[in-house]
């Protein structure tokens, strides 16, 4: 018999299969307390701080991926009656038919984020991007949605860039307004039927994403409840309702961070209690505020009492001055941040930014006139051809795209990070 030396010293093969099943159990154990630290190769928090996969502190510096699933009316300079995805997408079908706008809109989600975007999100210094998600497309397993976020997360590994999956689209509405292209009223909070569909779609969400290490984490519901006074009656459920998604991503997914935004857009966190989950980061947006420690103390204050990181999902829409001295601002009170957006059309408040398509004066003169069936005599009288909408839109698609777009150098550096090439 052949004499095995080492660590164990065993001399005969049953030695030698005692010290395998001691050796393995000993690396199961290691295994397993990894993974209930957190530290298997997920971002989790930790204490106040957010951490990688290995432990060490992650302060996030990202991006808005806004439009790209989720338009938004302001970033197209339309006004008044197409301003929710919906109304926008309205408006395009009676520009150039339902068929063409259904291409359209179909050409746009697969051109306005593609691979070379992500390359230069990571050449500026990013290392993370939010996601602003519509329900409608991740409505079951094989929705168009995950056929792209999946896309996204390929490049994402690539370029070692997180991923953060925001519900801007919530079944019902959680705002009521246009960001959530619901219908006047934040339906979700009265709707079982919404509830229960809110829940099954972060349950399939995190279902699918639960083994992805570049997904940093899920934020649950953005900016729910506006400021308006006859609204604030549904601060007491937001919690409530924030529990009921937290366990059911919990049934599927252990590994990723749940992300709770306050009430009143993200801004009011005296509806939280103490955390209920051991791997929970809160949100706040501020938007056109000042821009020292003031704005943010009461978030700070929050971090400190609970021990949780906190984390800024939106700010910008505002000067380069302004964004440095908020950046600067957060930075040194250790608070990682996501500005919004990406890119728009016609703006220096973003990164990248695009120019009008022709004809699109037209496009927005219509949206400024009253909306409905009701008003179709004069509407149709101040439209324009139809053959020049749909030059407006073939021109909107070859605008988006990356060898089209100008990067806004100034806001760049406003953030603290590097414009490819100077």
């Amino acid at each position: 018999m052949t004499r095995f030396t080492g660590g164990c010293g065993y001399t005969s093969v049953a030695m030698m299969n005692k010290c395998l099943r001691v050796l393995y159990s000993l690396m199961l154990s290691a295994l397993v307390a990894c993974a209930a630290s957190g530290e298997s190769g997920f971002v989790h928090t930790s204490g106040a701080d957010l951490v990688d996969g290995q432990g060490k502190p992650l302060m996030l510096r990202g991006t808005n991926l806004g439009n790209w699933f989720e338009p938004e009316g302001y970033m197209f300079h339309l006004e008044q009656t197409a301003q929710s995805p919906r109304e926008i997408e309205e408006l395009s079908y009676e520009l150039i038919g339902p068929e063409k706008a259904d291409a359209f809109w179909k050409q746009w989600r697969e051109t306005y984020i593609t691979e070379a975007d992500m390359d230069r999100i990571k050449a500026m210094g990013f290392n993370s991007v939010r996601v602003p998600i519509h329900w409608k497309f991740f409505d079951s397993e094989n929705a168009d949605g995950f056929r792209l976020l999946d896309r996204l997360m390929e490049w994402a590994r690539k370029d070692h860039i997180y991923v953060i999956i925001d519900l801007h689209c919530a079944p019902g509405g959680q705002t009521g307004t246009n960001i959530d292209d619901s219908y006047g009223y934040p339906w979700l909070y009265l709707s079982p039927e919404a509830q229960q569909q809110t829940i099954a779609l972060w349950k399939g969400i995190a279902a699918h994403y639960a083994k992805e290490p570049m997904v940093l984490g899920y934020d649950l519901l953005n900016e729910p409840i506006p400021h308006f006074a006859q609204l604030q009656r549904f601060n007491p459920d937001l919690e409530p309702l924030y529990r009921k998604l937290v366990a059911a991503v919990r049934e599927v997914d252990k590994n990723h961070v749940v992300i709770l935004g306050g009430a009143q857009w993200d801004s009011n966190f005296k509806v939280f209690g103490k955390p209920f989950d051991g791997n929970v980061m809160y949100t706040f947006h501020k938007y056109w505020t000042a821009t020292d420690a003031s704005v943010i103390k009461e978030y700070l204050d929050f971090r400190d009492k609970y021990k949780v990181p906190i984390w800024l999902g939106e700010s910008g829409e505002n000067k380069d001055e302004w964004v440095a001295a908020f950046v600067k601002t957060l930075e040194d009170n250790h608070v990682g941040w996501c500005f919004w957006p990406y890119k728009k059309m016609d703006a220096p408040s973003s990164e990248v930014t695009f120019d009008r398509p022709v004809h699109w004066d037209a496009v927005i003169a219509l949206s400024k006139m009253e909306a409905g069936t009701g008003n179709a005599e004069k509407r149709i009288a101040a439209r324009m051809l139809p053959e020049n909408a749909q030059a407006a839109f073939d021109d909107l698609l070859e605008k988006i795209k990356f060898s089209n777009e100008k990067v806004n150098a100034g806001y760049v550096r406003a953030l603290g990070l590097t414009v490819a090439g100077q």
